[in-house]
């Protein structure tokens, strides 16, 4: 029997959360843009699996830099 590898728990792979939908409405009004303005993320990322984001979830990725601290990227759900 095959173990299935966890992605997410690779050390190159930043953190992924599903926003809440109250989460991203506020992010959309700090921003004033739309949903459709934010970067992809495809559904067949294997992150995107991992974690159980369907098509239409925006995506908070945080990455952790000795040199640049945390930055934040959002990413919506794509087909």
């Amino acid at each position: 029997m095959t173990k299935k590898f966890d992605v997410t728990r690779h050390v190159l792979v930043p953190k992924h959360e599903i926003m809440s939908k109250e989460e991203v409405k506020a992010l959309l009004k700090r921003y004033g843009i739309r949903k459709e303005d934010l970067p992809w993320i495809r559904l067949t990322d294997p992150v995107v699996k991992a974690i159980g984001a369907k098509r239409g979830d925006v995506i908070r990725i945080i990455r952790e830099s000795p040199t640049a601290g945390k930055t934040v990227y959002y990413r919506v759900v794509v087909g």
